[in-house]
């Protein structure tokens, strides 16, 4: 779930008048349509919760880095590492060349304080798996 309110956020600041939890209630869509067709922004409550928590804890510069301060690239390229793909293959199925990818891998370990390629495939590996149980 934690992980899901990164997209939120992403989905709100692109634009997005609502996101709503893939768990959520028959019910629970219903009145999500209901808010955004009156030109309401909905989101699930737990979504709305995680974002308050982060909105009102510590100041970002005294805050460590998360992976909501990836872009959406590096989120990305985050994600596909977690999966198991390596380097060359983040390339190809990016259209990218291998020094952009490795570009955003130096970009990404800097911004989660990580201080090796395998701590970052380490870190990538268990996002990844935690997202896929949320």
């Amino acid at each position: 779930m934690h992980d899901e309110s990164i997209y939120a956020e992403r989905a709100l600041r692109a634009g997005a008048q609502g996101y709503i939890m893939k768990q959520e209630a028959t019910e629970r869509v219903l009145i999500a349509l209901r808010r955004i067709l009156s030109h309401e922004i909905y989101v699930s409550e737990r979504i709305a919760h995680r974002m308050l928590q982060r909105y009102i804890g510590s100041p970002s510069r005294d805050r460590p880095s998360s992976i909501a301060d990836l872009t959406d690239r590096e989120l990305e390229v985050f994600r596909l590492i977690g999966e198991g793909h390596s380097t060359r293959q983040i390339a190809e199925k990016l259209h990218i060349s291998v020094k952009t990818v490795e570009s955003y891998q130096a970009h990404i370990k800097e911004k989660l304080s990580l201080h090796s390629a395998r701590e970052l495939v380490q870190h990538a590996i268990q996002w990844s798996i935690s997202e896929k149980s949320s």
